[in-house]
């Protein structure tokens, strides 16, 4: 089996790779065991050095991993740049705070000393998505790594050039020879790469049947699990929220990396004060995106990552228009090479159809209509999902009592676009996971949180 990388934007073959040989994968694993036991033992100071370095190098050659990116899964080539950029910021925040972190934690008890101590693992086994190929991993890989871990990565296999990049980058950084492995393997050798005795731990990125799967087989084993699946994020448009600026994070909201993004904004909840400007300055927004050659410059929106994506995207867009949903922009899959589609709104969306019910991958935003606030935290919260949302409006301290207290999700941004950052934690609910990554709640993880007591 070899894993071929195609561009999505031309529909041509970029690269191919051989898969990794079974004999050879449990090698990597043996190794990566060992390498942890001596990177176990290491201060936190020293664990810091190569983990800044990785950071240098992400940000040095954040142009040439942005072209890769581009060219494995069509991500539009300033973002690219800006994700290498971002998962150098990641690097530097977890070589700066893991100590304070993991530092013990003194607790009073009848001991002459009690205290909780922060213990690495050993090898975690990372099964990651293609859609933010480089961050997706390197936020798992910095707080991992610096909590005394080692690492095998099983990326998508659309992006094997990608996977093969991260994995030189801590080489070239100077972490331990294995500490850090990339498997080259499909889907169906996940199982028994969580089987093996020496992989303690599992966390995946991804849809929700793959996150069933990989938390079967790890219950299974007896072992912990992060997963970070699906989400079908909603903002809730309040009647007092200055329309322009609503349309411009819902946009901006719904446009990142092409659409292409658990975390993008997809339900959009107005009440009928204010759709129709929403609308307007919406589509407006939606129609001014560029769409085109990921690589040209000003592109916004690239192409999907893969041909039936963006055609089981158009069934999803097809089904809800014949359910009742108005098209109000796009919905047309355009005619040419590459994988492009339309940056689309619809509107009138309502429960049983696909754009209210399921997640929609790529750029196609739903309207959906409340009677009044209470309706609008309600279809929020009426969703499979709770990854992120969104709550727009003027009288911030309402917009926060209904982010903090209403909206069922892992996180809930106030006039702004969700996004992730290190010093925060990441994670969703329901069928949006179980889990958190970054900041310390991230770090804590996959680590053994050990109570230590001594006696008098």
């Amino acid at each position: 089996m070899t894993f071929q990388s195609i561009n999505p934007a031309s529909g041509t073959p970029v690269s191919s790779y051989a898969e990794t040989q079974r004999n050879e994968l449990t090698q990597i694993i043996e190794r990566a065991h060992q390498a942890h036991l001596g990177w176990r033992h290491v201060s936190f100071r020293d664990r810091a050095v190569p983990m800044k370095k990785a950071g240098q190098i992400l940000r040095d050659r954040a142009r040439d991993y942005a072209r890769l990116m581009a060219e494995e899964m069509g991500k539009p080539f300033k973002d690219g740049v800006a994700e290498a950029e971002k998962c150098a910021t990641c690097c530097d925040y977890f070589a700066e705070h893991a100590e304070r972190h993991l530092a013990d934690e003194i607790v009073a008890t009848d001991a002459r000393k009690s205290y909780v101590a922060f213990r690495p693992l050993g090898v975690v086994l990372a099964v990651m998505p293609w859609n933010f190929p480089f961050w997706q991993v390197i936020r798992f890989a910095a707080p991992g790594l610096m909590a005394g871990n080692a690492g095998v990565l099983k990326h998508a296999s659309n992006v094997p050039g990608c996977a093969l990049a991260i994995e030189q980058i801590f080489k070239d950084a100077g972490f331990p020879e294995n500490l850090f492995r990339t498997l080259m393997i499909g889907s169906k050798d996940v199982a028994s790469v969580i089987e093996h005795p020496l992989i303690r731990a599992v966390t995946l990125t991804g849809s929700t049947p793959a996150g069933r799967a990989v938390a079967a087989k790890a219950g299974e084993c007896l072992k912990k699990t992060v997963l970070e699946l699906g989400g079908s994020d909603a903002y809730i448009i309040m009647d007092d929220a200055d329309i322009e600026q609503a349309a411009a994070i819902a946009a901006k909201g719904r446009l990142v990396n092409s659409g292409q993004s658990c975390i993008a904004a997809k339900r959009f909840i107005v009440t009928e004060k204010n759709r129709a400007r929403f609308e307007e300055a919406f589509v407006k927004k939606m129609q001014a995106a560029r769409v085109g050659d990921p690589m040209a410059e000003g592109t916004q929106v690239g192409p999907m990552a893969r041909k039936d994506l963006r055609d089981d995207l158009h069934k999803q867009v097809e089904e809800s228009i014949r359910k009742g949903a108005r098209l109000l922009c796009g919905g047309e899959v355009p005619k040419g090479e590459g994988a492009f589609y339309p940056p689309t709104v619809l509107t009138g969306v309502k429960k049983g159809m696909p754009a209210y019910d399921e997640e929609l991958f790529g750029p196609v935003a739903a309207i959906i209509v409340a009677d009044n606030e209470k309706h609008a935290i309600e279809i929020a919260n009426d969703s499979i999902f709770g990854l992120g949302g969104g709550v727009i409006g003027s009288d911030l301290a309402r917009a926060e009592k209904i982010a903090a207290e209403e909206i069922e999700a892992g996180c809930v941004f106030v006039n702004d676009a969700v996004r992730s950052d290190p010093r925060l934690p990441f994670g969703g609910i329901k069928e949006s996971g179980y889990g958190r990554e970054l900041s310390h709640f991230g770090i804590r993880e996959f680590v053994n949180i050990k109570t230590v007591f001594v006696a008098k």
